[in-house]
């Protein structure tokens, strides 16, 4: 698995090893979500030095980016609904801890869960944050 906690401020090989691995987190939960291959695109932004950059997965109907906060809090993966690729604004933001990038099918239900309006759905975020911190990263 991959450490989506390691800074990747002012770390360039970080940065591009992050960039990598959340491109592939993001065709791996496209494919979870079976959205037909031309229905999407997956796009990156470095950034500055001072931050990670965002991977975005821009679909007709959903927009995932994945990001480091600066602030340290555990909401990397932001999801919401969009009306299709040309939609920047979207619909409300919900967000995901990181870790979740490393289990495609639990973050296709939360991704599901918020498209579909029923956030009681959410369910695994709970035991994923509790392995993290066994991990030592909390």
């Amino acid at each position: 698995m991959f450490d989506w906690y390691r800074r990747c401020a002012y770390d360039d090989a970080q940065k591009k090893l992050f960039h990598q691995k959340g491109r592939a987190a993001l065709r791996a939960l496209a494919k979870e979500l079976r959205l037909p291959p031309n229905s999407f695109d997956i796009r990156s932004c470095n950034g500055g030095d001072a931050v990670s950059g965002e991977i975005i997965l821009h679909g007709e109907s959903v927009y995932i980016q994945i990001s480091q906060p600066a602030t340290g809090a555990d909401s990397g993966v932001l999801i919401r609904s969009c009306s299709g690729s040309r939609d920047y604004q979207g619909g409300r933001n919900h967000f995901a801890p990181l870790a979740l990038l490393d289990e495609p099918a639990a973050l296709a239900g939360h991704v599901r869960a918020v498209m579909s309006g029923d956030l009681s759905r959410i369910s695994a975020i709970g035991p994923l944050a509790v392995k993290r911190l066994a991990r030592g990263r909390g």
